[in-house]
């Protein structure tokens, strides 16, 4: 090539230029990982090949080898007769292809090499011809016997009077000899590089190699032995050269000597809900009720496989999650696991209902609303909220039957009714007016009133009015509270002169008559709502003439000028105006409340220890393992003989069963019954025949001496029964996305180890004129059963049809291969012997215009030489890169070139470079 002042050499493929700059040395690819071969590399003069071993046939990949199968015939036998390529022809038959390089002999079998294919062998020039190429020579040399290298003029008078020399040569003619010695003959005795000077011929090398004492010789340089060659993890001597590569995990950057970490958090697909990256490696967690299975899949817990959940009575499971259920005469404790009989369950002087108070003080009627517990406060907009009290008769129905539920129905009287101001605000804060306390608003005389409810629901707006469940805004100083009732009809008012009906109506009489007496309450600004204890007033009818800020909703106070829910464990407390933890014998499990549920039935709130209790499990004085109490809390007893309880905060013990007795009282687990023998993992002991009995499929257990099995997560099952471990839950779904540009196929449980007795099949069918390109990353299969487990790819599930992939071991090294065919059958089987890792292989399909552009680069086998090259294969966001381009050509243009250096190593660019300009610009 002329460049300014100056000119600059290059060579064909399979050569490599010598370290005087002009001349071109073979080379050895064989040298470079086995070219890439998966059995045998030959190497020849400007290329290599590769061979198979003994029962393997090549496959069209030129790389890869095909186990030798007897039956079938055309491609499949090995008596196709192709020197190359062998393809079935559309009408039957066989035609026979060469690889890049070599044209189709006139038999129509053989394959003749050409100038483009290592410049034919030529050490000079090269002239295509029928029977193949022509060698000839620079000015001034002459080709050798061999056809192929060069030699100078100034040889020809040395080579045929070297023979006559006798073996006792003089010193004078020796000397002679060595002024004779030239270049051109035999170069000079040099291993690489030799030049002529007056004093004879000097030999040199190329970078990489150091000249020996005999100044002829060549000897590779072990680069790594000083500062490990410079690279960042491992440094691997090459001939003339070395190669840096990195630790699992890593990637190496375009300097071919730093190395960086993968961030596999960044790959699509890498973990099912959340990943957490390390150097070098990769986390994956699952979100709360799922458990991780195949190192990186999510799936549902069944908590009712484990000991029922805990549930005394009835567990249900769900996506995330479980509840227990009781019976219908029972109800479920606080600890959401117990179940306690509903009638005298709660103390005479604790009340379950929601109470509302209302007598006559100073002429004028007081109201209060107690809300002993199942508090819900919901803030809103500004000056606006919700408040609940009590449990709605639709939660009822989800633990009650539907008899039951219809009965409710029936017995069940709902009301709602709006109160409206011309003006007000709504203002729901602690209050110290209202002294006497709901005691004394207990009715003594005619003019007071109790009511209970099972539920009610209050919602104050200012500004604002509910129409049917939708806020519609209104004249700005209205204000609106909205109240919802639920209460039962007295069962005890049925009499044999007023049936179910009558009760009903006379309830219903008393309930309008218990709203007038609280409208007029309302009214006066005289009705309160007591949540925990604490007394607040529940609106302001009267307006501020100024704010001096905007204030935020209840239960949010201002922080850095917003304002923010008071978070679980805390309250928030209108006279600091501020989140406040909950005190002692008390908890918040949600944000945004205004007071702190009570714990149950906590007769010394200093047991808590703590304050900002966070749900009802922080409530101090709860029965320890092994003990149990009627209300979960002290005074506990300890669990007697022949029970066990395994949780805190419990109202009764679990039974050993099967009549067996407990070591000790307070047991705390089944391991503490005496059973009758010690199961191991993958069983469960059986109380009625006191046995082990093996773990049924789709269940394990890794514990020794338990009384259950636990079910795999999500969609996932065991091969076999007796399963120790969760790992060995498997899905047995078939992967992949197939679309008409890009998509994968992925073995069962990947990146988890495959199921046993598993069969999948994919149809990879392309738009009209596209071909395919597959990259097989890694694939693991074992071989130690006899090939029970292979991947195989065909035109079609005709055992017959031409085959481009087949494999039943494990390679670890990348390969990347076109379809012989323009649709692609993909199979894999395995048998119930060994398991393993499996395969993801991801594909494209791209314009069958490039078809010869992409076999020449895929079939190069400097594509897998370098181990730099082989990380590309397993990248998957350079892999999606390439996809990109390939399925889209137009897309090349959205990576600029320094994007590209900064993605692909110099070397990878240099070999697409010169595929693209070979295509695009043959040589004549």
């Amino acid at each position: 090539f002329n460049i300014p002042g100056n000119y600059r050499c290059t060579c064909y493929d399979g050569f490599m230029l010598a370290d005087d700059g002009h001349n071109c040395l073979d080379m050895d690819e064989c040298m470079f990982n086995n070219g890439g071969c998966q059995h045998i590399c030959v190497n020849t003069v400007g290329s290599y090949e590769c061979r198979c071993k003994t029962g393997f046939f090549l496959s069209d990949n030129q790389h890869t080898c095909i186990h030798h199968s007897e039956d079938g015939m055309n491609c499949m036998n090995k008596d196709h007769g192709c020197a190359h390529i062998c393809r079935e022809a559309p009408r039957g038959g066989v035609a026979c292809e060469c690889r890049p390089g070599f044209e189709l002999a006139r038999n129509q079998r053989d394959c003749i090499l050409t100038c483009n294919h290592g410049n034919g062998g030529c050490q000079h020039t090269c002239e295509d011809a029928d029977d193949g190429p022509i060698c000839g020579c620079h000015p001034k040399y002459i080709v050798h016997s061999d056809g192929k290298t060069c030699l100078g003029h100034g040889s020809l008078l040395l080579v045929p009077h070297a023979t006559l020399f006798p073996v006792n040569i003089s010193v004078q003619m020796l000397a002679l000899f060595l002024l004779l010695e030239t270049c051109a003959v035999n170069n000079g005795g040099c291993d690489r590089t030799c030049k002529d000077t007056s004093s004879g011929v000097h030999c040199s090398c190329p970078v990489g190699f150091t000249l020996q004492f005999d100044g002829k010789t060549c000897k590779d340089i072990d680069e790594c032995q000083a500062s490990n060659g410079g690279c960042d993890h491992f440094c691997k001597n090459t001939v003339g050269s070395f190669d840096c590569s990195c630790k699992k995990g890593f990637k190496l950057l375009t300097d071919e000597k730093s190395c960086q970490d993968i961030d596999e958090c960044s790959f699509e697909r890498t973990c099912d809900h959340t990943c957490i990256n390390h150097p070098g490696t990769f986390e994956c967690s699952c979100n709360k009720g799922y458990t991780l299975y195949g190192f990186t899949h999510c799936g549902d817990i069944n908590e009712c496989s484990i000991n029922n959940g805990g549930c005394q009575q009835t567990c249900v499971n769900t996506l995330g999650n479980y509840e227990c259920q009781c019976h219908s005469s029972h109800r479920l404790h606080w600890n959401k696991k117990d179940c306690v009989e509903i009638e005298g369950s709660l103390s005479d002087n604790i009340s379950p209902k929601v109470l509302l108070a209302c007598n006559k003080s100073n002429g004028s009627d007081r109201c209060i609303l107690n809300c002993p517990s199942e508090v819900h406060f919901i803030s809103g907009m500004q000056d606006a909220y919700t408040l609940t009290c009590g449990s709605s008769s639709q939660l009822k129905k989800k633990t009650q039957n539907t008899n039951e539920s219809s009965c409710l129905d029936t017995s069940t009287i709902k009301t709602s009714v709006t109160f409206k101001f011309n003006e007000g605000k709504c203002s729901l804060k602690k209050t110290e007016l209202f002294q006497e306390g709901l005691q004394q608003l207990m009715p003594e005389n005619h003019n007071s009133l109790m009511e209970s409810f099972n539920y009610v629901s209050l919602k104050c707006s200012s500004g604002k009015k509910v129409f049917g469940g939708i806020i519609r805004s209104t004249t700005a100083k209205e204000m609106f509270i909205t109240m919802d009732f639920e209460l039962e009809t007295i069962q005890k008012g049925v009499t044999d002169t007023c049936d179910l009906n009558c009760a009903q109506k006379r309830t219903e009489k008393r309930l309008r008559r218990t709203i007038r007496i609280l409208r007029k309450a309302i009214n006066r600004e005289e009705f309160y709502i007591c949540l925990s204890g604490i007394d607040h007033e529940v609106a302001k009818k009267s307006l501020k003439l100024s704010e001096p800020q905007e204030s935020c909703g209840m239960g949010q106070m201002r922080v850095d000028n917003r304002c923010v829910s008071c978070s679980v464990g805390t309250y928030y407390d209108g006279e600091q105006e501020l989140c406040v933890l909950c005190p002692n014998g008390t908890y918040q499990s949600e944000e945004g409340q205004i007071t702190c549920e009570p714990c149950p039935s906590l007769q010394d709130p200093g047991n808590q220890k703590s304050v900002g209790a966070r749900d009802i499990s922080k409530c101090g004085g709860k029965c320890s393992l092994g003990e149990y109490s009627s209300d979960g809390f002290k005074p506990c007893q300890p669990c007697p003989l022949g029970t066990y309880q395994p949780e805190a905060g419990r109202t009764s013990c679990f039974s050993c069963g099967g009549g067996l007795t407990t070591k000790y009282s307070s047991a705390s687990m089944f391991q503490d019954c005496e059973t009758k023998v010690q199961c191991s993992p993958g069983h469960f002991y059986n109380t009625t025949t006191h046995r082990c009995i093996r773990c049924t499929v789709g269940t394990y257990q890794p514990e020794f001496g338990q009384n259950y099995c636990i079910s795999c997560p999500g969609n996932t099952t065991t091969d076999f029964d007796g399963s120790t471990n969760i790992i060995q839950c498997k899905n047995r779904h078939c992967g992949g996305e197939l679309g008409d540009f890009t998509g994968y196929v992925e073995s069962p449980n990947y990146p988890g180890n495959y199921p046993a007795n598993i069969e999948c099949t994919w149809n990879i069918n392309p738009p009209p004129k596209r071909r395919i390109l597959i990259v097989v990353p890694e694939i693991f299969l074992p071989i130690e059963d006899e090939c029970g487990d292979y991947l195989v790819m065909r035109k079609s599930s005709s055992s017959n049809s031409v085959t481009t992939y087949e494999t039943c071991q494990t390679y670890e090294r990348p390969i990347a291969f076109t379809s012989r065919s323009k649709k692609l059958w993909i199979q894999f089987k395995s048998n119930e012997g060994n398991s393993a890792k499996g395969f993801q292989v991801p594909y494209v399909t791209y314009d069958e215009d490039y078809q010869e552009l992409i076999e020449d680069i895929v079939r190069d086998g400097r594509l897998y030489a370098s181990e730099n090259h082989q990380e590309i294969l397993k990248d998957k966001k350079l892999i999606k890169a390439l996809f990109d381009v390939l399925a889209h050509p137009q897309n090349y243009f959205k990576y600029t070139a320094q994007e590209s250096r900064e993605m692909f190593p110099r070397s990878f660019i240099r070999l697409l470079r010169s595929k693209v300009s070979r295509f695009l610009r043959p040589y004549k």
